[in-house]
C-alpha cells in the first residue's frame, strides 16, 4: 500500500510491505500550497506515478490535503473517535482508474464552548495507541500549532491546540523583539531561564515584552534571545496543559523533542519521546479498518 502523508509544505510517500514496514520512500515540496489548480493527482501521480501504475493498493493519505485548500475536503469527526469512527468518515478520490482515500480531522469543544480542530495529527495519534495501551494518556505533538491529546479506551477524547510555533516565527521575524535576534543556535540556559520566566507573575504579554527590555540592557545576549523567547512561549505552553506534573508523550521531530523535555524536566514534568514515524502506522491501520468494514463512497 502507499501512505501519503501531505501537509501545507511537504508532500511525502511511504511503500508499504503486507506488515505496515516502510520498503521505500519519497519526499518533496510539493505541499498542497505548491500545487497550482488543483492539480493534486498530477502531483502525487508525479511523485510516485510508478509505484501507483505497478499495482500498489490501498491509497491511503492524511494532512492538510483533505482540508478546504486541499484535493477534497474530508469533514470533521467529532471527538471522541477511534479507529472505527475516523475509518467510517475516509473521504474518497478518483483519477483515471486509479483512487485513494483520504483521512478526516478531528473536532472537539473546550470547556467554553469554543470550538478546536486538527488535521493530520489524529493520524499519528492512531499509530501510536496500541503503544500506549488502555487507561488515560496525555500526548503532546509540537509545532506550528502545537496539539494536546488525551486519549483513553483506545480513543482520542479530546485535545487543546496552542499556536506556540506560530507566535514564535511571528515575534522572532515580524516584530519589534527579533530586531535584536541573531544566530540559529539553542542556547539551553537562556531556553531554561524563558521556560521559569513563564512561572512568574504578571503573564505572557509583559514577559515578552522583558525580552527586549532584558536586550536593551545587556543582560540576555542577541545570540540568546530566540532562546529565551521560545522558553517563555514553551513554558506557558506547558503550564497550560491538563497535567502539572507526571508523565507526558512527545509526537515530534527529535529536535522539537529535545526542546519540550528540557522544559518538562525544569518544572517537574516528565515527556516520553515517541516515535514521530507514527502517521505511516496509523494510515497502515486505518487501511486494515476499512478493508473489513468494507469500502465507503
Amino acid at each position: 500500500m502507499l501512505a501519503v502523508d501531505w501537509g501545507t509544505s511537504s508532500l511525502r510517500v511511504y511503500r508499504l510491505d503486507q506488515a505496515g514496514e516502510i520498503v521505500e520512500q519519497r519526499s518533496s515540496a510539493k505541499g498542497i500550497l505548491a500545487v497550482q489548480g488543483g492539480r493534486f493527482a498530477e502531483a502525487l501521480e508525479a511523485e510516485a506515478g510508478d509505484w501507483i501504475a505497478a499495482g500498489e493498493a490501498p491509497i491511503l493519505m492524511s494532512g492538510m490535503i483533505g482540508s478546504r485548500q486541499g484535493w477534497a475536503e474530508a469533514s470533521y469527526v467529532e471527538c471522541p473517535a477511534g479507529f472505527a469512527e475516523i475509518g467510517r468518515a475516509m473521504k474518497k478520490v478518483r483519477w483515471g482508474a486509479s483512487r485513494a482515500w483520504i483521512a478526516p480531522g478531528l473536532s472537539c469543544r473546550d470547556s467554553s464552548g469554543v470550538r478546536d480542530v486538527m488535521r493530520g495529527e489524529e493520524v499519528q495519534i492512531l499509530g501510536v495507541l496500541e503503544k500506549l495501551g488502555s487507561g488515560e494518556s496525555l500526548i503532546c505533538l509540537p509545532g506550528t500549532h502545537s496539539k494536546w491529546a488525551l486519549v483513553n479506551d483506545m480513543q482520542i477524547r479530546r485535545f487543546r491546540t496552542h499556536m506556540t510555533g506560530e507566535v514564535f516565527a511571528v515575534l522572532k521575524n515580524h516584530s519589534i523583539l527579533g530586531r535584536m535576534m541573531h544566530g540559529e543556535q539553542t542556547d539551553e540556559t537562556a531556553f531554561i531561564e524563558g521556560v521559569a520566566r513563564a512561572g512568574e507573575p504578571g503573564g505572557l504579554l509583559h514577559h515578552l515584552f522583558g525580552v527586549r527590555a532584558r536586550g536593551l540592557f545587556g543582560e540576555i545576549a542577541e545570540r540568546s534571545s530566540a532562546s529565551y523567547l521560545s522558553g517563555i512561549l514553551i513554558g506557558h505552553e506547558l503550564r497550560s496543559t491538563d497535567i502539572r506534573e507526571g508523565r507526558f508523550y512527545l509526537l515530534c521531530a527529535p529536535q522539537l523533542a529535545a526542546l519540550y523535555s528540557g522544559a518538562a524536566r525544569a518544572i517537574g514534568m516528565e515527556a516520553v519521546a515517541l516515535d514521530p514515524a507514527a502517521a505511516v502506522r496509523g494510515l497502515f491501520k486505518l487501511a486494515a479498518v476499512q478493508h473489513a468494514e468494507g469500502e465507503q463512497g
